[in-house]
């Protein structure tokens, strides 16, 4: 009887789809844990100046019309053109808040926008209640 000898296969290819599979899973890892990692803080002493000034900004200029269409910049009653000549000196960064009356007519709000607008002022918020 003659025995058959198996030969060994050769071993061509590398599975590579393991490999693939760890290597996707240390990538998850890695990018949940890289966003809670705090980045450190360089310290940073300011020298300091006696002739400086603090610049007082205020944040938001309230504008008002009332039920009447009169118009207010911070509880002072003003018309459309000295309106626009105090908006206009106001800075553009400055959010300007428009509060208008529900009885109001839609033109005094409608100029109100004119005037804005023509100043190029697009911080804007119109407030209203819910």
């Amino acid at each position: 009887m003659a025995k058959c000898k198996k030969e060994p296969k050769r071993f061509d290819q590398i599975n590579v789809i393991p490999f693939i599979d760890i290597m996707l899973v240390l990538l998850v890892m890695v990018l949940t844990t890289a966003t809670f990692i705090k980045q450190g803080v360089i310290p940073v002493e300011l020298p300091e100046a006696k002739a400086s000034k603090k610049e007082d900004l205020k944040k938001e200029i309230n504008v008002y019309v009332n039920s009447k269409g009169e118009m207010f910049i911070d509880k002072e009653k003003l018309d459309a053109k000295e309106l626009k000549t105090r908006l206009s000196q106001i800075s553009k960064d400055q959010t300007v808040v428009l509060r208008s009356d529900k009885e109001s007519r839609f033109q005094d709000f409608v100029t109100v926008m004119d005037i804005l607008k023509s100043l190029e002022h697009e911080q804007l918020y119109i407030i209203t209640k819910e």
